[in-house]
């Protein structure tokens, strides 16, 4: 098993106390909307309880018949959630730049009830995904398509799946020990992933019955741990909740930074970056109103992929209803790529869940002293470890 660095990160300094009299209604808000959102985290109820039968389900039929997923209970009321979320008085908000962000805050996690209620009910979810997380655009295909037409890799031996659970979870426990929070880790087996990052519980969840890869086990630390975590942590620190909570807009910048945290580390694979061209070509299928069976067949049959990746990606998009989220890996990371060469402040992107186009509003509140400097970095972000001369191409090349 690869053994991973155990250099702590150095913590920086804590800025003077947070004005808080000189901003009440600012912080008074972002405490009521941090206590009506603790139960507004998508991937939880998105997720299918039965992937695993349904999956063997879709292979005995021969990939003709439709998955029937099952998704866990919403445990609170959505109704009364809306009418909570729309009652702060936004307008009391001094600050312009702040009022405006806390506005569109209030919309951004209306959308995300929306699509919460709304999981399993077909088009009617997919359509509430299509207004939080849009669709991917021309563009953004034929960079997908792009980096499909790269002729793969040698298979070398640190991408044989091999190592179970609890060697995987040994790994990030020692990995985690560059930091001091807590990490709690957990295996599950309702996951469409290898592994997630639960934020509202600092939990890391490992797919119970999956097989890692030496190469996997990197890829993961560095994205659920390194950015991930990081983000989530550093969140927590903050004294305005909306840190923690996470800004509008944010996955495709936090999923850009995670894949980006890959290639820095020299652990992103073109076979990876391809699985992220393929999740984009998925998500675009929604788009056309293909069903399970037709994303499958796309990916199995057209563009030759193993049934196992096929079945995984198809899974991904087609989760809740139609879940076209999975194209942002790829957008985010060719707008943090792009953030990264421009010289601008990774910092500032690390500070919570925040996105590149509310990274003004950090860096303002930070010096206005509502904000803290970051206590956890990303060693990766230190210096470009990436050996991949293929990965540097396609990455100046993506549109």
């Amino acid at each position: 098993m690869p053994k991973p660095s155990t250099r702590r990160s150095k913590k920086s300094s804590m800025q003077s106390e947070i004005p808080i009299e000189t901003n009440p209604n600012l912080f008074r808000i972002d405490n009521h909307l941090n206590n009506l959102v603790q139960k507004i985290e998508l991937l939880n109820y998105v997720n299918p309880i039965n992937i695993e039968q349904e999956k063997r389900n879709f292979f005995s039929s021969k990939y003709n018949v439709n998955p029937n997923f099952k998704y866990r209970k919403i445990d609170f009321n959505p109704h009364k959630l809306q009418q909570e979320l729309f009652s702060q008085d936004i307008d009391s908000i001094l600050d312009d730049d702040s009022r405006a962000f806390y506005q569109d805050v209030i919309y951004d996690y209306s959308g995300l009830i929306q699509c919460i209620e709304a999981i399993g009910q077909g088009r009617k979810f997919y359509y509430n995904s299509l207004k939080s997380f849009g669709t991917p655009t021309q563009k953004d295909v034929e960079n997908a398509q792009f980096i499909l037409h790269f002729k793969d890799e040698e298979f070398n031996q640190e991408m044989f799946p091999v190592f179970n659970v609890d060697e995987a979870e040994a790994y990030f426990r020692e990995f985690v020990k560059r930091y001091d929070f807590e990490l709690k880790i957990k295996p599950s087996t309702k996951l469409a992933a290898a592994a997630m990052v639960l934020n509202n519980s600092q939990t890391l969840l490992l797919k119970k019955n999956h097989r890692f890869s030496a190469n996997q086990l990197k890829v993961l630390a560095n994205h659920e741990i390194g950015v991930h975590l990081v983000t989530t942590f550093n969140g927590l620190n903050q004294s305005l909740k909306i840190f923690h909570n996470g800004f509008p807009n944010n996955v495709e910048t936090q999923e850009g930074l995670a894949v980006f945290s890959e290639y820095m580390s020299d652990c992103l694979t073109l076979h990876r970056l391809k699985e992220l061209a393929y999740r984009v070509i998925a998500a675009d299928s929604l788009h056309k109103g293909f069903n399970f069976c037709d994303t499958f067949d796309l990916l199995h049959n057209q563009y030759k992929l193993n049934r196992e990746e096929s079945y995984n990606i198809s899974l991904r998009a087609h989760r809740g209803g139609g879940f076209t989220k999975d194209y942002m890996y790829l957008t985010g990371l060719k707008k943090v790529y792009d953030y990264y060469h421009a010289n601008n402040n990774m910092d500032v992107l690390l500070a919570g869940k925040v996105s590149i186009e509310n990274a003004h509003i950090v860096s303002k509140w930070q010096e206005n002293g509502l904000a803290q400097d970051i206590r956890y970095r990303n060693d990766a972000f230190n210096s470009n470890k990436n050996s991949n001369a293929t990965l540097n191409f396609i990455l100046q090349h993506l549109k």
